[in-house]
């Protein structure tokens, strides 16, 4: 059996070799091609390896390649500083032997964060390292809706951004780029643990319900500084644009803390405290 990191790179190194054509990197395209991207040859010509070697890390065998490999490697394929940070992790990580037990508990959200939630006068929330929503504030409630609403096991961005019942979000002019963005934190994820059982059950129920996801998913995007802006459409008060910004919760590594927020005195600003108004005769709802 292949190593779970290794098979994860060889399937990045697939990914972006398949995006890239011979006159992005100054090579002739020659007669027919069977492929889209480069051919195994051309980025192992680039990267100055045999063949037989490079093909053997794309099929995630047993392959411990040095940094100079590596830095040759991402050269040839073009990779951004994120795209070869991504590389390192999962090629270093395949050197090193299968941890014998990994601990794969709940994640606890800090008493301390959830009181930062409650007093946050903007939409909050928690989310685990594989994008489960761990704790959110009634603002976030206002936003996104009621998730007390969902059995917890489906508390999960990636599953309720593809859930067949939520389609009419997808109207949204930026859905899929928020989709991406969810996804590459997965891909992140996935690097830092490739068997966490969590991982195998999000992606793996996914990859065989959603076509769509299964085409943004092979793209092998990587997010790890995620910040961004996204528009939510809500009935009650038309279209809402936050920006949208995470932070790591102190003394732990998995969850983050992904804050929304409009700029002062926005028609966004007012937008959000009318819907915030709308909803403060209701009943005060339950945060995790």
């Amino acid at each position: 059996m292949s190593h779970p990191y290794a098979r994860e790179l060889g399937d990045f190194l697939r990914a972006r070799r398949g995006r890239l054509r011979p006159r992005d990197v100054g090579l002739e395209p020659g007669g027919r091609r069977k492929v889209t991207g480069l051919r195994r040859e051309e980025v192992a010509l680039l990267a100055g390896l045999s063949t037989d070697y490079y093909q053997r890390m794309e099929q995630g065998r047993e392959v411990r390649p040095s940094d100079d490999v590596l830095a040759a490697i991402a050269g040839a394929l073009g990779l951004d500083e994120r795209e070869r940070r991504h590389l390192f992790t999962l090629a270093r990580a395949a050197r090193r032997p299968v941890p014998a037990r990994v601990d794969h508990g709940p994640e606890r959200v800090p008493e301390g964060t959830r009181r930062l939630l409650r007093v946050l006068d903007t939409p909050a929330v928690v989310l685990g390292r594989h994008l489960d929503l761990l704790a959110w504030n009634p603002m976030a409630q206002a936003l996104l809706g009621d998730p007390d609403g969902y059995p917890p096991e489906r508390l999960n961005m990636l599953l309720l951004m593809f859930d067949d019942a939520l389609t009419g979000q997808r109207s949204c002019p930026d859905w899929e780029r928020q989709a991406l963005d969810y996804i590459g934190m997965m891909r992140v994820a996935v690097a830092a643990d490739p068997t966490h059982p969590r991982a195998t059950a999000v992606v793996g129920e996914l990859s065989i319900r959603s076509a769509e996801f299964r085409r943004l998913w092979a793209r092998h995007d990587v997010r790890e500084s995620v910040s961004g802006t996204k528009t939510f459409r809500v009935p009650e008060v038309g279209d809402i644009v936050l920006d949208w910004d995470t932070y790591p919760l102190p003394g732990n590594p998995g969850p983050v803390l992904l804050v929304f927020t409009a700029e002062p005195g926005s028609a966004d600003a007012d937008r959000l405290r009318l819907l915030a108004s709308l909803r403060a005769t209701r009943p005060e709802p339950s945060s995790r």
